[in-house]
């Protein structure tokens, strides 16, 4: 298994219709051990949970500030954010 370095900001969408934000460098892994219980309290209670916006970025120092002025902005402007991502990104991801 080969674990890249680069790291990603990410948001997911959760059974409860919260928004949970975090980082990693393995999206699959993350995304397994979040619908698996292994990852965030957070989330624990909330699954499933899904990939809504992802932004590839250089390192864990610049995933983790990017990480906090996300956990900043509103529910609303996290939204708007998410509905330009999936314009621009190709990705077919829900909420």
């Amino acid at each position: 298994m080969t674990i890249s370095t680069n790291y990603y900001v990410y948001i997911l969408h959760c059974a409860d219709n919260t928004l949970y934000t975090g980082i990693t460098n393995d999206l699959d892994r993350r995304l397994k051990m979040h619908n698996n219980k292994k990852a965030s309290k957070y989330t624990r209670g909330r699954t499933p949970v899904k990939y809504v916006y992802i932004e590839k970025v250089l390192d864990k120092s610049t995933a983790l500030k990017r990480e906090y002025e996300i956990k900043k902005l509103s529910r609303d402007k996290k939204e708007k954010m998410i509905l330009e991502y999936k314009k621009t990104s190709g990705l077919n991801l829900e909420v």
